[in-house]
């Protein structure tokens, strides 16, 4: 059975995930459309890094006879001393690749580029080269020079996209060749476990033996394996420890501890998951009064309460932007000029191919006062919504630089673990923590529930000019969604408000249970 790169980097993230997709591929999830799109993404980088390489020879493959004809085409070109070679397929001892870019160097020696679009050479992109290379050296060939080519962060598109500014070389050579014994072990490892029967383990305990750094594989294999392996685990299982990690989660399973609930005291944990546990246990939330009290009496009126939805791509939409940068292309504005007036609302949302830069930025400076609080969740993402805005707009930089003056995050409240609560699964995502306060409202009703489904839905139907004939349902579902994330802060605070007022000597009730504020104002 042929080990391809993609399966060997599969293998590193989990054995059974290799295993799972040679011999029951129907247990695993497809790849659902946030990954097609980061595919779509490189395949639209690479177009452009190809760019540079005058006279390559590109291969590449349409359908599977195309892709098992391509080591004989690969090694054909090898033989005619080709100088460089795009997509070129050869393989050795079961195992296969597709080379970005092969580049000769003389008659024994290649050099070896991997095309990446993101803004930097990973620690993962070692592993993926270290593979290339140990395939190369099996066939006889010498590997020289190493290296990414990716997306430079610092690119300002001015006009047509130029490659040569797009594109960014960092060389590698020496971090993969020291990888090279590590990799012939776990090649032959993945070979045996493809030979087994059954499946290896499925214990998250398993993830990243190899120790990648900077990856977020313990997360994608925990939604498969709560998910689809074991979905019948109780709601509230050690799998849900906030930023546990697999040695944390194997030493569990080691003990027999399957809850939350039953994790001992004298196991090291950090404060929000000691917090988790507690909560989980009593089934009770934790609320710092004194730190909401102070946290209330920070802001001032009027209340602004601000959402934004962005666009980003590695190839900049328009002049002036940057690779990977978040542009918003919409926001929802909730306003409460006193305590007990009327609830407002006021919307942006850019319905065409231009830039929505401009449009927005003078909406938002007419619909922001220059009074007042103005709450956001997690308010980095805005903050640094509004310094691009600044950089697009110099003239508009001071009134920025004001807005941001005046932010608040909401979110500092459950960040700090001043409102701990079982439900909150320890995050403080608005996704998390809105639900279990405000059940009545839910992203599940809507239509875009997500912002990474929002954004790929407005660059399609507006930038692309795809979903013509739903373009103006489309654009209603996306100012809901953007609405209820701002609506659900309106509801949020008020509740803390409420939260404040209720004394108990043993703690509070829980917050889904407290009596509906009597202000509930309309969206």
């Amino acid at each position: 059975m042929t080990i391809s790169k993609s399966d060997y980097m599969l293998f590193l993230r989990h054995p059974a995930w290799l295993w799972l997709k040679k011999h029951q591929p129907q247990r695993l999830p497809e790849a659902d459309a946030n990954l097609q799109d980061i595919f779509a993404s490189g395949h639209q980088f690479e177009a452009y890094a190809e760019q540079l390489f005058l006279g390559a020879v590109k291969l590449g493959f349409a359908g599977y006879d195309q892709y098992l004809s391509l080591p004989e085409k690969t090694q054909a070109l090898i033989d005619q001393h080709t100088p460089c070679i795009l997509q070129g397929r050869l393989e050795v001892d079961g195992l296969t690749c597709i080379f970005d870019v092969l580049e000769r160097v003389d008659e024994q020696t290649f050099n070896l580029i991997e095309i990446k679009s993101s803004t930097k050479a990973k620690n993962v992109h070692l592993y993926d080269l270290a593979f290339q290379s140990l395939i190369l050296e099996r066939l006889g060939w010498q590997v020289g020079e190493i290296s990414v080519l990716h997306a430079n962060k610092d690119y300002l598109r001015q006009g047509a996209i130029d490659p040569e500014q797009l594109c960014s070389r960092s060389e590698v050579t020496q971090e993969v060749k020291a990888l090279l014994p590590q990799t012939k072990d776990l090649v032959e490892l993945a070979k045996t476990v493809l030979k087994q029967p059954e499946p290896p383990s499925f214990s998250p305990s398993l993830v990243n033996m190899a120790g990648v750094k900077e990856t977020n594989w313990l997360k994608e294999w925990l939604a498969i394996y709560l998910q689809e392996l074991h979905p019948d685990l109780n709601k509230y299982n050690i799998y849900q420890l906030a930023g546990a990690k697999a040695e944390q989660l194997g030493k569990l399973e080691k003990q027999g501890i399957q809850l939350l609930a039953d994790i001992p005291d004298e196991l090291t944990l950090g404060t929000k998951q000691k917090l988790q546990i507690q909560t989980t246990r009593t089934a009770q939330p934790l609320i710092n009064q004194l730190a909401v009290k102070d946290f209330l009496a920070s802001l001032h009126y009027p209340l602004y309460f601000l959402d934004y939805e962005t666009m980003t791509s590695v190839i900049p939409f328009f002049d002036g932007m940057r690779p990977y940068q978040d542009y918003p292309f919409q926001y929802s504005l909730h306003l409460l000029r006193e305590p007990a007036s009327k609830l407002e609302h006021f919307a942006y949302l850019h319905q065409d191919k231009s830039n929505p830069l401009p449009g927005l930025i003078a909406q938002l400076k007419q619909d922001l006062a220059e009074q007042g609080s103005i709450l956001t969740w997690n308010m980095s993402y805005e903050k640094g919504c509004h310094q691009r805005l600044a950089d697009f707009c110099p003239e508009k930089a001071e009134f920025f630089e004001q807005v941001n003056e005046r932010i608040v995050d909401l979110m500092t409240v459950f960040k700090n673990l001043d409102f701990v609560d079982r439900d909150f699964m320890g995050s403080a995502s608005l996704k998390n923590v809105l639900p279990v306060l405000v059940p009545e409202l839910s992203y599940a009703d809507l239509n875009v529930s997500d912002g990474m489904f929002a954004r790929r839905l407005w660059t399609d139907t507006i930038l692309l000019g795809k979903n013509k004939r739903e373009k103006e349902a489309i654009l209603q579902d996306l100012l809901d969604y953007c609405t209820l994330d701002t609506y659900g802060m309106v509801r949020i605070l008020e509740l803390l408000e409420r939260v404040v007022e209720v004394e108990k000597a043993e703690g509070v009730e829980k917050m889904k249970k407290v009596e509906s504020a009597t202000h509930t104002p309309d969206m």
